[in-house]
């Protein structure tokens, strides 16, 4: 356990590296080429390049603020659940444990990277793990908390289309990404952009010092996103997924160099990743898990749908993914997501968008708010939709997938970047539906007042409405 907490990655040439960022706005900073800025509907636009080591310390000093929020709403969980300093002490050691392998599956490039961020994280939380050490933990924390519901943290949906599916014949990938760690968590949002000095340039939809990849495109239009699959409580922890996942968008660009990249990392959860590819016009699912592999892609369609089970041959037999199918939510889900596929011909990014925002169950059956048989639970981090082969994305702002969906043109994107203009990027949304807004004006200002005066409101329309028996 101690040579974990000791690692490092190499650091040669950092005492060299700018890590003074300029501020030049009130939410506006720049550090060299890199900059962090918020737009419009609340979301941060990142954009770093560089080696490892550069991207770590402009993210960290871009967002070092970012980074104590992030970092204290994750870690303030903890009071949920552990009452005493000597519980949490104890929890401490239990996590070094069980991290103490997992130094071992992380690409130098992600340590360093990491470490760089960690230059800026705070010290309020020496006592339970350094600064690095800590931040290492937390990306393998999506891993944990879908083991956990095994345990998992609800479910997340997604779906891509393309052919006679799609209003332009391409393809069309949209996702819900189902991670809660509670509103303060949530709060804020970064696209970021990613141009490495190896690989190919890259965006991804996340959150604040983090640098693996939940939902996320290149630059040759390949797109990954993940899907919880039914885990054990794993017993010590080796690759978090999303670091896989952000290895296959910053090196592959075709479906068997993603197949490759998951094959050769060892995880410790249960996932699905979906991965779109332009240049192939089609999307597969890569089902990974601790003793297990398939990849499963559709014959005589042009369209794929995920929820949380597996649907590989590789897991046809499966006892654990039988019974998740049979006994959670995940195939009510599955069977929404058909239907809403079946209902929407021709699909466009608008189209996707109002799918994403689905609260209705199997049927058009009404679930009320926050169902776990819902699309839309309204409780995700993000709702993402893609067009790999214009190069495009839309990314829900809050809350949850009811505010604009926000477009980006990564070609235009890092073309801009790469000559010095870090204006906002956002080209155009997918504006809020007028029945979007009545359950978005509810979640702002919901109280128990309020939910007197529409159920009042509602009893004197129904007593005064003509031709109800």
């Amino acid at each position: 356990m101690k040579k974990s907490l000791e690692n490092r990655p190499d650091l040669t040439g950092i005492e060299l590296i700018d890590t003074v960022r300029v501020q030049q706005g009130k939410e506006y900073y720049r550090l060299g080429n890199n900059s962090l800025q918020k737009n419009k509907h609340g979301l941060w636009e990142l954009y770093v390049e560089g080696n490892p080591l550069e991207r770590g310390l402009a993210i960290g000093s871009l967002s070092q603020d970012l980074l104590k929020k992030q970092e204290k709403a994750f870690m303030g969980k903890l009071d949920d659940f552990v009452d005493s300093p000597q519980q949490k002490k104890f929890l401490s050691k239990v996590v070094k444990w069980y991290n103490r392998k997992m130094y071992l599956h992380i690409p130098e490039e992600y340590k360093q990277e990491i470490y760089g961020i960690s230059r800026f994280n705070s010290h309020d939380y020496d006592e339970f793990a350094k600064p690095y050490v800590l931040s290492l933990y937390l990306h393998g924390a999506h891993d944990i908390g879908h083991a956990l519901s095994d345990l998992m943290l609800v479910g997340c949906t997604s779906f891509a289309a393309w052919d006679e599916h799609t209003e332009n014949g391409q393809l069309l990938i949209g996702r819900n990404f189902d991670f809660y760690a509670g509103d303060t968590f949530n709060e804020e949002k970064v696209i970021e952009f990613f141009n490495p000095d190896s690989g190919y340039k890259f965006m991804m939809y996340s959150w604040p010092g983090f640098i693996g990849s939940v939902s996320g495109m290149n630059e040759h239009g390949l797109t990954v996103t993940i899907n919880a699959g039914k885990s054990k409580i794993p017993l010590i922890a080796k690759t978090p997924i999303s670091l896989v996942t952000r290895e296959i968008l910053q090196y592959a660009k075709t479906t068997e160099e993603a197949i490759a990249i998951a094959k050769k990392r060892e995880v410790f959860v249960s996932e699905s990743i979906m991965v779109g590819s332009a240049e192939e016009h089609k999307a597969i699912l890569i089902e990974v898990s601790p003793k297990n592999f398939g990849v499963y892609e559709v014959e005589n369609s042009s369209e794929l749908i995920c929820s949380n089970h597996f649907q590989s041959e590789a897991y046809a037999e499966d006892a654990r993914n039988q019974s998740t199918i049979k006994n959670s939510h995940t195939q009510q889900r599955y069977d929404r997501m058909k239907e809403l596929l079946a209902e929407n011909e021709q699909l466009s990014p608008k189209k996707a968008a109002a799918i994403l925002r689905d609260k209705k169950g199997v049927k058009d059956t009404a679930l009320g708010f926050g169902n776990e048989l819902a699309i839309n639970q309204l409780l995700a981090h993000h709702g993402i939709i893609f067009q790999p082969e214009e190069r495009k994305v839309w990314v829900s702002s809050s809350p949850y997938q009811l505010g604009a969906f926000v477009a980006y043109d990564l070609d235009e994107v890092f073309n801009e970047f790469e000559n010095g203009d870090h204006s906002l990027k956002g080209i155009d949304s997918l504006s809020i539906e007028e029945k979007v807004k009545y359950d978005y004006e509810y979640l702002k200002n919901k109280s128990f007042r309020l939910d007197c005066l529409i159920m009042y409101k509602t009893i004197i329309k129904v007593l005064l409405a003509k031709n109800i028996l």
